[in-house]
């Protein structure tokens, strides 16, 4: 009967053994280095090829090419061998000083790096450039604003807003209020053409003012809900004919928590001797050049995107209407922004970011 090929005896050394069995046991051991490493201990204790693959579930000519390897090379055998291909002409050097002149250079001629520039500085394709940029997280052509506050009293301020957002008084109505003024009625210069199979839509970048008007708004932060008013101008007249549309809106066994800005118009007294009279309106000012802790900002940013920015309105009353129209669309189907972090939260990330600005050295 034919048995094979006779193999060559395989003995390790003990340092041969201690390492292979490490490779067995380490839990950020590659898989397939602790499977030839199974492979050789097998192979040492005496067995053929055949009973080894049995062992190991592998085909018997796997552990011939790993069991060869070994006794040629040893352990260095068990080691994947570089992979084919052209060698790396970018050197680690290179990279490092490619990011760091990304980082802290600018170019002679713009403010910010492009693939070209830097292709061109650093002597590298463009497609490397992309590459190392993408691998290290650089977008140098992009930008993004930032606004901190200065109000020595940030912290009180958002503890207050944010409690009530959180956990809001019993009895009790919380309202985000705010104008957004100045809103134009815009006309194109010619009519707009129709979205199409293969065509966006179409319009003309130029086009005609045909007046503005303001809206008030107070957001229901419970339900999703807006009392909106329309007004010409933005004065404390009409922001006091806005509260008294409030009033009328709210039941009045219910104590109203406003929150609002630091707008003139919120301060005067004109609505200091409203508020007088009516002891269950309380006013909860955001902190200063920070709006974004006002939820009807995010109820504003919608209608500008939903109706405002893409509208067409040939006079302010069409923009009225279609204002009114996306109001009445909001409270029959009203859905609340939910907030999530705590104050603790804005704070510590607060905190971080003038940690990171503080850094920078400027």
């Amino acid at each position: 009967m034919r048995t094979g090929r006779p193999t060559a005896p395989l003995t390790l050394t003990t340092t041969e053994r201690e390492t292979l069995q490490q490779w067995t046991r380490r839990q950020k051991t590659a898989q397939a280095l602790a499977q030839r490493a199974r492979i050789i201990l097998t192979c040492a204790d005496g067995q053929t090829n055949l009973a080894v693959a049995r062992a190991v579930r592998v085909a018997p000519q796997t552990v011939c090419k790993w069991r060869q390897r070994f006794m040629t090379h040893r352990l260095d055998g068990l080691l994947d061998e570089p992979r084919p291909g052209a060698p790396r002409t970018v050197t680690d050097a290179a990279v490092e000083r490619i990011v760091t002149q990304t980082l802290e250079m600018r170019p002679t001629h713009a403010t910010h790096w492009s693939t070209r520039a830097m292709a061109q500085t650093s002597g590298v394709s463009r497609s490397t450039v992309q590459r190392i940029w993408r691998a290290f997280g650089l977008q140098p052509h992009r930008t993004e604003t930032f606004k901190l506050s200065a109000d020595p009293l940030f912290v009180e301020k958002v503890r207050d807003i944010v409690g009530l957002y959180l956990q809001p008084p019993d009895k009790a109505l919380v309202l985000c209020v705010d104008e957004n003024a100045q809103i134009q009625a815009l006309d194109r210069t010619r009519p707009l053409l129709p979205m199409r199979p293969g065509q966006v839509e179409r319009r003309t970048h130029d086009y005609h003012r045909h007046g503005t008007t303001s809206l008030f708004a107070a957001l229901e932060v419970k339900t999703g809900r807006v009392i909106g008013q329309l007004h010409q101008r933005h004065r404390a007249q009409e922001f006091r004919q806005f509260l008294d549309t409030i009033e009328a809106n709210v039941p009045a066994q219910l104590d109203v928590h406003l929150i609002l800005d630091n707008y003139g118009t919120h301060k005067t007294a004109l609505i200091r001797r409203w508020l007088l009279k009516r002891p269950r309106f309380h006013l909860h000012f955001t902190p200063t050049s920070a709006s974004w802790i006002n939820l009807v900002e995010r109820w504003f940013a919608l209608l500008t995107e939903r109706q405002l920015r893409r509208g067409v309105h040939p006079s302010v009353r069409a923009l009225k209407a279609a204002i009114r129209h996306y109001i009445t669309v909001t409270n029959t189907h009203p859905k609340p922004f939910t907030w999530t972090k705590t104050a603790d939260d804005i704070l510590a990330s607060m905190a971080r970011f003038c940690q990171r600005t503080s850094e920078t050295g400027h």
